[in-house]
């Protein structure tokens, strides 16, 4: 068998995804979280304003604010995670910047992911989220495309089950 028979199965497998879902973050209190999947960044990363570095039993911690919703400064949800690393993150604009790096857990489609987040302003950009490629696990395709093909749509995430 080649790879071409190979690469058809796996693809047939395949979950499809669209080129931004609703997420959660629940080790954050984020039930749900518009999210543009990008399989360009190779980390995710998490809209993070009035960050604050703090010491907890000899590790380092920061405390930060999200605005879960797009367009809406008013709900503010305060979060804290142990940093895991402190990494020089290269933006769409070529700008480097130190960003702490925390370790949570995403849910997409149910599934809950391990995995790792910068923390920086994305104040100005459309999205709060960025879910990179090292998020994604094997055998999910992004359709650039399709939007919200878990579920959910535009304005509302999907409903709970």
């Amino acid at each position: 068998m080649g790879w071409g028979f190979q690469l058809k199965k796996q693809m047939n497998d395949a979950k499809f995804i669209g080129w931004r879902e609703w997420v959660g973050l629940p080790d954050l209190g984020i039930p749900w979280l518009k999210a543009k999947i990008d399989t360009g960044a190779r980390t995710s990363a998490l809209h993070a304003f009035e960050t604050e570095r703090f010491t907890r039993n000899g590790e380092a911690w920061v405390r930060f604010g999200v605005h879960p919703r797009q367009k809406d400064t008013d709900t503010v949800r305060i979060c804290e995670a142990r940093v895991v690393d402190e990494r020089i993150v290269t933006d769409s604009g070529g700008h480097k910047e130190s960003r702490p790096v925390i370790a949570t857990t995403m849910v997409l489609d149910g599934t809950a992911h391990a995995i790792e987040m910068t923390l920086t302003d994305r104040d100005s950009m459309l999205f709060r989220m960025l879910v990179g490629r090292t998020a994604i696990k094997r055998g999910v395709v992004v359709s650039p495309g399709h939007s919200f093909i878990l579920g959910g749509s535009r304005e509302q995430p999907p409903e709970s089950s």
